[in-house]
């Protein structure tokens, strides 16, 4: 097929150049970014972790006996009206 017929079908041309394929930004550019990329992946790890640590300790807290005494008196005052 010659490439008008290609490119009525809707596929790109054949042809491309070098320069679209080709990342642009020098080879240290890309190692920074990468390792700042590294850096945030790391910290996000870490803050994570810390997360679900505190969560954690929040969920194996006692429940305090006043919070208690209001549940149950909610409860019997549901269970009075018939709810």
């Amino acid at each position: 097929m010659n490439d008008d017929k290609t490119a009525k079908r809707g596929r790109p041309p054949r042809e491309r150049h070098a320069e679209s394929m080709i990342e642009q930004r020098p080879p240290s550019e890309r190692r920074k970014s990468s390792a700042a990329l590294d850096e945030a992946r790391l910290r996000q790890q870490a803050i994570g972790v810390r997360l679900r640590q505190m969560f954690d300790q929040v969920v194996n807290e006692d429940v305090p006996d006043e919070f208690l005494d209001i549940l149950r008196r909610a409860d019997s005052r549901s269970s009075e009206k018939g709810g």
